[in-house]
């Protein structure tokens, strides 16, 4: 596993988020009860930044219509949002968090093209 390094554990406030960039791709880093975890920024119902969320007892809520995703597995937790977010695999090492750039799955909105079809 090849693990960048993304940013200080403490640019992260406890219950906050932190946006961050792996090449072209944004994540979130999100904090929740202490431990940071990983994200795509972009949520799977409205393409909003998750950044911009609230982040509570492992849960991320999207800021444009409140749908709840699972920190730890990216799961849709609430409506209007059914499919899950991508999540990355997280170290945080002498302060600094390091992030693997494989996402756990590819995000359903951003594997389509500009018409709505699959790319393939």
């Amino acid at each position: 596993m090849s693990v960048v390094d993304v940013a200080a554990e403490a640019d992260i406030p406890d219950n906050g988020t932190l946006k961050v960039t792996i090449g072209d791709t944004e994540l979130c880093l999100a904090k929740s009860d202490g431990t940071v975890f990983a994200v795509h920024n972009t949520c799977t119902h409205a393409m909003e930044r998750m950044s911009g969320g609230w982040v509570e007892g492992g849960r991320i809520e999207c800021p444009r219509h409140g749908a709840a995703f699972c920190l730890r597995t990216g799961e849709a937790l609430t409506p209007p949002a059914t499919t899950p977010l991508p999540t990355y695999t997280v170290q945080v090492r002498d302060g600094r968090v390091f992030v693997d750039p494989t996402p756990s799955h590819p995000h359903p909105l951003l594997e389509r093209n500009e018409y709505g079809a699959a790319r393939g």
